[in-house]
């Protein structure tokens, strides 16, 4: 493998590629989030209240910046293993493209190595639109920037993909870096404040370490509370640094998952050429998820961080096999500390995977039988018989992991409620007495489960809220049902932005804009599943010269596809764990596989095929992350693009809104806060916008049928401008026409203003 630069008492530079600036970045961090949990624990009973202050902290710091030090050094060439044991040697690793720095002239002064200058200008003025793009959005004005930084960054891929030859793979990460910090951003600094869904939640959690000084689970014993890196992290970062927490949250959270795809790139690049490397993490940014929900996810960015650099160290064969399995295992560890959801689905792909090794073995085992009774000689079987590698994935990884989520969710802080309720479903279902539906997403499925529209969800939804409210309704606690009825409350479809001038002259030469956006959508979805099966097959098959992965990595692929196949049949898991976010997990393990079916179908091109897959994969680019849709119109308007579509109206928050709140709590006194009939009521979206602000008891629906007798109702921007509100139900998004009259006969409007209303 090639090295950005050298290092030595010269004054050169090393940086080897298995262990690139992210991977430092992670043991560092994880260090230092060690020491914050030793001195969590360790100081209270010795008088210090606040162990999580600056002055301990720093202290930490230090002490985790040494030991990071240390940890990283760069090994010398006999500390490295290249034996068979590892099946992961430097001449499986092809060399086809990207350059040899090790083979450059040497000189005591330091020059920019290729590529470096065009990456940087380019990638950081792309940046900078990126950051001007969310703020022009914001005051309101047109999102022309933000449409121009997304084409920057496809741009910019571009240029890394045709200097791949040419340039580093120091270079080519950095770019890659800075195209993915463009497309989080565009969605982070949307809002003036706390924009998004869990992240709210998150930041909730973040605030009572961060004001106490302490973590300590027993003040709010909840899943959240649990997961270190929105707790302890960014608690660290912001005492550290001076940084406040929503800043935390909205930048230095995404520029750390913006390392994610570059820890793709390094795993795939160990064992595949840069080509392949690069449209792995170009396929890595393009999925949805990637830029639409992980960025209000901030656990799951830190966990989804410490999985690609686990899969950097599995595919990393120029070291020992058992410092890295011991480093994987660790990095499954801090995983577990940071985001349940991601452990189980990966506890469920090693499993997987295990079972699949097995039978790798056992079918090369029977292979080698059936050469033996050929030839009747063993001689000549010992000869012919291939030797099959020992696995990188060992039970006992898998045994950690288990043991390490089960105490710390169990004995260490009791947060096991949500994961036993799933298990418990889940059960039924295999039993066959379950009945309810999965999410919609299982829609985009090859297999995918039933089709559920929109009015069924809402159906089903309002027969479960008439279930838990009988007995209150029949005590008067909620408003009569003859008196709802008469208010009907239909669902409403999704707007589409009106189409351009570009898609207005399309669609007077017989070109169905609206319906050609929502048919690449939906075969997208399954385009890049046969891509994927096709990959595999190709791979495995006909080892493809220039990728030739180890066992591991094809095992780990089937796992992870055999998780989305058990998420897309049992619809529980469907619901608490989305198959998009188990597609966008299970990129880290099959996206060389399905870059190499991409390559594979275009291979009637000849020496043309690899720009070609490289052009498929960046047209997937410009489409999901909304620029086509955005330059022809016909499609919903996405949250980075534009100031309208679903996600804005249920996550931007407004100022209107908070004004409104703020108004309410200083009319209620104490005591009423704690009265449940004075409750605040609003719909599930406005809460979560602002729960920061509310106080006392608050109830996330105002669905008519749950609307109750002597609540405030709140009503936010959405409700009030436009006359919707939305649900979640199922894993499903549920928009549907509010009846506003119905609170205009049967309470009293006390609050009115442009963005909020407030009954009582």
């Amino acid at each position: 493998m090639g090295r950005f630069a050298t290092a030595n008492g010269a004054g050169k530079w090393n940086l080897s590629l298995s262990g690139g600036p992210e991977r430092y970045e992670v043991i560092g961090r994880t260090g230092a989030d060690a020491w914050s949990i030793v001195l969590n624990t360790v100081l209270p009973p010795l008088g210090v209240a606040g162990p999580l202050a600056r002055t301990p902290l720093a202290l930490g710091s230090l002490i985790a910046a040494v030991l990071t030090a240390a940890a990283c050094r760069v090994p010398d060439a006999e500390d490295t293993e290249d034996t068979a044991d590892t099946a992961d040697t430097a001449e499986d690793v092809p060399a086809t493209d990207g350059p040899d720095p090790a083979r450059a002239p040497r000189s005591g002064r330091w020059t920019a190595p290729p590529g470096l200058l065009p990456v940087s200008v380019f990638g950081l003025f792309t940046l900078a639109l990126s950051v001007a793009g969310p703020i022009r959005l914001n005051n309101g004005l047109s999102g022309a920037v933000s449409t121009a930084a997304l084409v920057g960054d496809a741009a910019l891929l571009v240029l890394l993909f045709r200097g791949r030859r040419r340039y580093p793979a120091g270079v080519i990460s950095y770019g890659i870096f800075l195209a993915a910090a463009g497309v989080l951003l565009l969605t982070s600094l949307r809002g003036w404040y706390i924009t998004g869904h869990d992240i709210q939640r998150e930041y909730e959690v973040f605030r009572l370490t961060a004001d106490a000084d302490h973590w300590n689970i027993g003040a709010f014993r909840d899943p959240y509370n649990a997961c270190l890196s929105i707790t302890l992290l960014p608690t660290s970062l912001t005492h550290l640094t001076g940084i406040s927490g929503t800043y935390v949250f909205k930048i230095v959270l995404p520029l750390l998952f913006a390392l994610t795809p570059v820890s793709v790139y390094r795993s795939v690049r160990n064992r595949a050429p840069q080509s392949v490397a690069l449209l792995s993490a170009v396929y890595f940014m393009a999925f949805p998820t990637f830029f639409t929900d992980m960025t209000f996810l901030g656990r799951q960015e830190i966990a989804f961080l410490l999985l690609g650099c686990a899969m950097v160290v599995l595919t990393d064969g120029q070291r020992a096999l058992r410092p890295r399995q011991v480093m994987f295992t660790v990095l499954l560890l801090g995983i577990v500390l940071s985001h349940y959801s991601t452990l189980y689905v990966i506890m469920g792909t090693l499993v997987l995977a295990l079972g699949a090794d097995l039978a790798w073995r056992l079918l090369s085992r029977l292979a080698a039988r059936r050469a033996r009774a050929r030839t009747r000689q063993v001689s000549d079987l010992r000869a012919q018989a291939p030797v099959v590698a020992r696995s990188f994935v060992t039970w006992w990884m898998v045994v950690a992991a288990v043991a390490a989520a089960v105490m710390w969710s169990g004995p260490a802080t009791h947060t096991t409620g949500q994961a036993r309720s799933t298990l418990s479903t889940t059960v039924q279902e295999l039993l066959g007495k379950g009945t309810a539906s999965g999410s919609s997403d299982t829609g985009y499925s090859l297999v995918g489960g039933g089709l559920v529209t929109a009015d069924q969800r809402l159906a089903a939804y309002r027969a479960d809220s008439l279930r838990q409210t009988a007995d209150g309704r029949a005590a008067g606690d909620y408003l009569p049902l003859s008196t709802v009825d008469t208010y009907p409350a239909p669902v409403v479809a999704q707007r589409d932005m009106p189409l351009t001038r570009l898609g207005q002259a399309l669609d007077s030469h017989g070109i169905d804009v609206k319906g050609v956006n929502g048919l690449i959508r939906q075969s997208v979805a399954r385009l890049l599943q046969v891509l994927l099966l096709l990959g595999l097959v190709v791979t495995f098959v006909a080892r493809r010269k220039g990728f030739r992965p180890s066992r591991d990595q094809v095992t780990l692929s089937i796992g992870a596809i055999g998780v989305m196949g058990l998420l897309t049949v049992l619809p529980e898991l469907s619901v608490d764990y989305g198959v998009l976010r188990a597609f966008q997990q299970g990129l880290f393990f099959f996206a060389p596989f399905l870059v190499a079916g991409s390559v594979w179908v275009c291979r009637w091109a000849g020496r043309r095929a690899m720009p070609l897959a490289c052009a498929l994969a960046v047209l997937f680019f410009l489409d999901l992350t909304g620029v086509v849709p955005k330059v022809v119109g016909g499609y919903p308007p996405q949250l980075n693009l534009a100031d309208s579509g679903q996600y804005y109206d249920i996550y931007f928050v407004h100022p209107e809104e908070r004004t409104a709140i703020t108004w309410l709590q200083n009319r209620t006194s104490e005591a009423e806060r704690r009265n449940v009939q004075s409750e605040v009521q609003t719909d599930r979206y406005t809460f979560s916008r602002l729960q920061t602000l509310i106080k006392g008891r608050a109830s996330s629906d105002i669905y008519p049928t749950l609307v109750g007798t002597r609540s405030y109702i709140f009503l936010g921007s959405t409700t009030t401008q436009r006359g919707d509100a939305t649900i979640f139900y199922r894993g499903d998004l549920v928009t549907y026409r509010y009846p506003v009259g119905l609170l205009d006969a049967t309470k009293d409007k006390l609050y009115s203003s442009e963005g909020a209303e407030i009954y009582r």
